[in-house]
């Protein structure tokens, strides 16, 4: 998981960053509201840690910000020391997904975090159409115009994370984590990966249906909706 924590304290922010790390998942940090909202709308995170007391912007104004202009509507988890439920009313109102009071225990942090990432999944239909390009997610099959595209598993995964990000490009290092993890191969098998991909929607398509974007990554060509 890629998660955002933002939280000035620097000893409760190594705590979290320690043991969250240690399940394998990756962070950013950010000990101000302005650097979290920057953050937060320039990256694709899993889920936002979001401390309340921060130093420059309070922390529902910094949750406001970012459900207002995070158009991928990343789960908002709330950390906090206020404890009435005015409190924490006033929290969901502003768009948190989720409540946690300080003290509290990082195992009940990590479950919170696992759930926030699967509410979205659940109300994902898994097959996905943009014009003539249609995937099922479910089945591994990609098609253009009804003409199966015959794309590797890898393939697909690829052209899987470029319809979901369509109509804006996704960067090459975005790509290397969602393939291989923190252990990217030495090798330059992504550019092998996207060739293949290229080839196989160029065979049912026009043209190929992926364009790379100098300095930045890949996406998808026009579709037409």
């Amino acid at each position: 998981m890629n998660i955002l924590l933002v939280e000035d304290n620097h000893a409760i922010a190594s705590q979290i960053s320690t043991f969250l790390e240690a399940q394998g998942w990756r962070l950013d940090f950010a000990a101000t509201g302005k650097l979290g909202v920057n953050l937060a709308l320039t990256n694709n995170f899993d889920v936002i840690i979001l401390d309340l007391n921060l130093p420059d912007i309070d922390g529902l104004e910094v949750c406001e910000q970012i459900k207002r202009q995070d158009t991928s509507n990343t789960p908002i988890l709330m950390l906090t020391a206020r404890d009435a439920f005015e409190d924490k009313a006033q929290g969901f109102g502003k768009g948190a997904d989720d409540y946690l009071t300080k003290p509290f225990d990082l195992r009940e942090l990590v479950l919170r975090c696992q759930a926030m990432k699967r509410r979205p999944m659940l109300h994902k239909d898994s097959v996905v159409q943009r014009g003539k390009l249609r995937l099922d997610k479910k089945a591994f099959k990609a098609e253009w115009d009804g003409r199966p595209i015959k794309a590797t598993k890898t393939g697909f995964v690829i052209l899987s994370k470029l319809l979901d990000e369509y109509p804006y490009p996704v960067s090459r290092s975005e790509l290397l984590q969602l393939l291989w993890g923190d252990e990217p191969p030495e090798s330059n098998s992504l550019k092998t990966h996207m060739y293949e991909l290229r080839k196989a929607t160029q065979q049912v398509a026009e043209q190929s249906l992926v364009l790379t974007i100098s300095n930045i990554g890949y996406k998808l060509v026009e579709l037409d909706d």
